[in-house]
């Protein structure tokens, strides 16, 4: 893995890109078939997170893919309080649980994976290797990137105009994700949200289609707000090329 690294980081981040898709993918189709949701899927989680996370420390690349402390004031990212309001967003209609504890706990798992991974691969890998040439193009292509990368839960069952909706505030997220990355050097306070968000979806309650469009519309402004506050307070807007 080291060699590819050093010889592109493009491609490194392109094939861990591939490897979670499609293990994730697998690990579902699997779970499925021996009639445990995630039970495949979860373990596939851990393991990966485990590899990437020794080769990140093994090499001393931590705190280069935001493995670390935020740089800041808690102050100068307001608290995180619109992260709040997006890790609250799957209780805003009411909480409920139809699935076992066995289930349930599979799926928290898999998806505080799922969380980790992404950040890590999307943030940590992907936008990392484009920003050094340009960093509003890195920015872009990590958002969109992360946002359409969700068009594979259609191929999960998911109905095209939910995953329509799930594609534009990802997307929004994915921009909020990748500015706070940019500004304080650290893919944690982005893994919690990203983790929360993920694993309470189990526990929430669908609203109609209008409630979903709204909150849609109410995750997206708020994610690009943020992110948008982000850059402008950010020391290094000057130096974004």
């Amino acid at each position: 893995m080291r060699k590819l690294f050093e010889k592109s980081e493009i491609w490194f981040a392109v094939m861990w890109i591939i490897i979670y898709v499609v293990g994730f993918s697998t690990a579902d189709s699997i779970s499925e078939s021996m009639g445990i949701p995630k039970l495949v899927t979860a373990v596939f989680a851990i393991v990966l997170s485990v590899i990437l996370l020794l080769f990140a420390k093994k090499n001393d690349l931590m705190g280069y893919f935001g493995l670390c402390r935020l740089q800041g004031s808690i102050r100068q990212f307001l608290f995180f309080l619109p992260l709040i309001i997006v890790s609250s967003v799957n209780f805003w209609n009411g909480v409920s649980c139809n699935q076992s504890a066995l289930e349930a706990v599979l799926f928290v798992i898999s998806m505080i994976g799922v969380g980790f991974l992404e950040e890590l691969i999307f943030r940590g890998f992907l936008f990392k290797a484009m920003c050094r040439d340009n960093v509003k193009t890195a920015i872009v292509v990590s958002s969109l990137t992360f946002g359409f990368g969700h068009i594979v839960n259609l191929l999960r069952g998911a109905e095209l105009a939910e995953n329509l909706q799930q594609l534009i505030y990802a997307s929004a997220i994915g921009f909020c994700f990748t500015v706070l990355f940019y500004v304080g050097k650290s893919i944690i306070p982005c893994i919690i949200v990203h983790a929360l968000v993920n694993s309470t979806s189990i526990f929430g309650v669908d609203g109609n289609a209008t409630l979903q469009i709204i909150t849609t519309i109410i995750i997206t402004v708020v994610s690009v707000a943020y992110g948008v506050y982000l850059l402008r307070r950010s020391p290094q807007k000057n130096t974004a090329s």
